[in-house]
């Protein structure tokens, strides 16, 4: 149950953590739009979360590489995630571009 009501609360909007960086400077943060995404992915909406922050599927694969390998030890674990931080890193930096332009 308590599971179920701290799910709510990531999904509630006004729960949201604002971007200062927006805030303040009016630009977009490297991270904004992640929330709203995890948020997305917590929905079912794929697709959404896609268009609202790219980047969430890699780190959403890294994420999970890394809690799998944690408890398997998977042969050649760093290479993978060496390619599945890069790949990450490069779609946020990605994102961040398009957005200024």
């Amino acid at each position: 149950m308590k599971t179920i009501s701290a799910l709510f609360i990531l999904i509630r909007e006004e729960y949201m953590l604002p971007c200062f960086s927006k805030q303040i400077l009016g630009v977009d943060c490297p991270g904004c739009g992640m929330q709203r995404a995890v948020v997305f992915l917590m929905k079912g909406e794929f697709v959404e979360a896609f268009k609202m922050y790219p980047a969430i599927y890699p780190i959403v694969l890294l994420l999970g590489f890394l809690a799998t390998d944690h408890f398997l030890k998977i042969r050649y674990a760093n290479k993978i995630s060496v390619f599945l931080m890069i790949t990450s890193v490069f779609m946020i930096l990605a994102n961040f571009i398009l957005k200024l332009i």
